[in-house]
This record gives C-alpha cells, structure tokens and sequence, in this order.
C-alpha cells in the first residue's frame, strides 16, 4: 500500500491501466476489466453517500439502471446519438436522486436504508412492467456503440476499455476534489455526529441531499457506459443484488476512503473469475474469504492499513514527545529549613 500513496503512486497505475491491454492475452480479459472498472465509479459514488455521510443507500443500483436505460431507451427508440444519451444519464438520475433524497434523508439510519429499499424496488418493477417505455422483461437490444472519437473505434474491447478508463480516472479525480475540499468535510462531520454537526451551524438537510445527488449522479454515468459496453438492457439491472455487490467492494476495499472502493471493485471480480473452475462450488471458497476480510480486516485492506500507519506514527512520536524540553515535571527543589535567629 505504501508504494501508491502520493501523486507518483496514482501515476503508477494509471500506467499499468494504459499497459493492461497490451499485457491481456484475450478481448474477454478487457471486457471484465472493462465491466469492473464501470462497476467502480458507480461503488465510488456509493462511497460518498455511505462511507463519507453514512447514510446507507440500497437504492443504488435502481439509479445505475435509469442511467442506462436513458442512454437504452434514447439510443435505440429515438435514434440519438450515443454520446449525446450518454451526458443525460448523469442527469437524469440526480434528477430523479433529488425528490427521492429530500424524502428519504428525513429518515436515519436503518428507516432510511429500508426506505430506499422499497424505492429500489419499485424501480425494478417500473422497468420490468413499462413496457412501452422499457421494452419490460424483453429488455432493450442492439444499443449502438459510441461514435468514434478522435480517431479511436469504441466498437472494439480495447476501444471501450480506453473509454471506460477515462471515465474512471475523471471519477477519482473529481472524487478527490470533494472529499478533500470543505464539502467534503462537511459530509464527514454530518457522519460523525449529525447533533453536534448542526451545533456548528451545518444545515443537514442541505447537505445529505447534496451528497445524495452526487452518489447517484456516478450511478447514472456507470450505467450510460454500462449500456455502451454491454448493449443490452433487462430489469435484472436495478435488482438490489447489485447494491449488496458494490457494498461488498467498499468493505473489502475500505469503506470511507478514497482508494478503498476501486481497490474492492477491480479485485473482487477477479477473485471470482479465478474461481470460476470451481463451478458451483465457487461460493463455498469464496464465502469464507469475504467472513475472514471482515473479521481480520473490519475496516477494509486500505481502511487497516491507514490505521496501523496512524498508530505506528503515534507511536513513533510518543517518544519524541517524552523527550521534547519540558515534557517532563521538574522535581521540586529541596526546601531550607527556616533558621532561628
């Protein structure tokens, strides 16, 4: 973990990413990078609404399905270009986030999660019964793939894998931008202690629907560029699953930080394709590592890791500490006895 902190360490995997392709020895290996890298950003903006604001949403993958669907239901019924679908995904989410967020952050804790997930519900059985509009449980085919650009072909694995990494990089950055800015601080105070986050002035409503509407804004563009890559739409999309899978990735990665949810996004999949030769009995390996992360690892690979640095840096300054001029009492000077004249 140390030899990625920094802006050289960010640099470092930018690289190895650009490499990635050259290094696959198959189109299929892109593709599940690809699918895993789309399924980050959406993790990233799931992040910021729980580990940042600690309000867990259940309804996230409903907002990654309305991203799709828009780029789906304006590419292939109404002949739009993709990219043009593709800026309103965003949008047309967070559009959607705002109402359902003013509503459902009036509740806290375990009421709003369950609350959200009664909404991701009735999101999946919108797109399942709507058949004028979704195409129902037929689902939409043959969207188009993203109009060249620059020269470069999105039609082709290492095209849409270029794509989908650009995205990610401007999700991370614009990531770290927040999180590290006033907002963000804000967003970690109103998770700490909403009561004394008020005391200070902090108007709360303001903030968790600020921080809402962000979240499910990355969940609308992972599912613009889900519906570019895959090409095909069903109601399965906003199933809930799908948020228990993107939970999964920021408890293994390390919920509450930055590096935390890609790190559990890009190697959880992995996990599961290598343990594909198991067939059926994949779950039975792989349920055991998910119980030992949580029990060993409760705060995620990068959560511990930051954890044990603090402590290593408290312990290394509580010496420096105890040395410092002054730390320590100085012993009394020896009183005279009074003298009788």
């Amino acid at each position: 973990m140390k030899y990625i902190e920094g802006k050289i360490g960010w640099a470092i995997l930018v690289a190895l990413a650009l490499a990635f392709p050259f290094m696959a020895s198959n189109d299929y290996l892109l593709t599940v990078m690809s699918l895993a890298y789309i399924y980050a950003i959406a993790t990233i903006g799931l992040n910021l609404i729980t580990g940042y604001t600690g309000q867990f949403n259940l309804a996230h993958s409903g907002f990654m399905a309305i991203g799709a669907y828009t780029v789906g239901i304006l590419t292939v019924d109404h002949q739009w270009p993709f990219w043009m679908a593709f800026v309103l995904s965003g949008f047309v989410a967070a559009a959607v986030g705002i109402p359902v967020g003013i509503v459902s952050l009036r509740l806290k804790g375990h009421f709003f999660s369950i609350f959200t997930l009664c909404v991701g519900y009735i999101m999946f059985l919108l797109i399942e019964k709507w058949e004028s509009l979704t195409h129902g449980t037929v689902g939409i085919i043959g969207i188009p793939a993203p109009e060249n650009f620059l020269g470069i072909d999105f039609d082709t694995p290492r095209g849409q894998y270029y794509m989908v990494l650009f995205f990610l990089v401007i999700s991370v950055w614009i990531m770290h931008r927040i999180v590290t800015s006033l907002l963000g601080r804000t967003f970690m105070a109103v998770r700490n202690s909403e009561e004394l986050a008020e005391a200070l002035g902090i108007n709360l409503m303001r903030n968790k629907v600020l921080a809402f509407t962000l979240s499910v804004f990355y969940a609308g563009i992972a599912g613009g560029l889900y519906a570019g890559a895959v090409r095909f739409l069903g109601p399965g999309l906003a199933g809930v699953e799908h948020t228990f899978d993107m939970t999964m990735f920021m408890l293994v990665g390390g919920i509450g930080t930055l590096f935390g949810p890609l790190l559990g996004s890009i190697s959880m999949p992995w996990l599961t394709q290598y343990l594909q030769f198991l067939q059926d009995y994949r779950f039975i390996v792989f349920g055991p590592i998910l119980v030992a992360l949580v029990i060993f690892l409760p705060n995620g690979i990068v959560g511990t890791y930051l954890a044990w640095k603090a402590r290593a840096a408290y312990r290394k300054a509580a010496p420096a500490a105890a040395r410092a001029p002054g730390a320590q009492d100085v012993a009394p000077a020896k009183q005279e006895k009074p003298s009788h004249a």
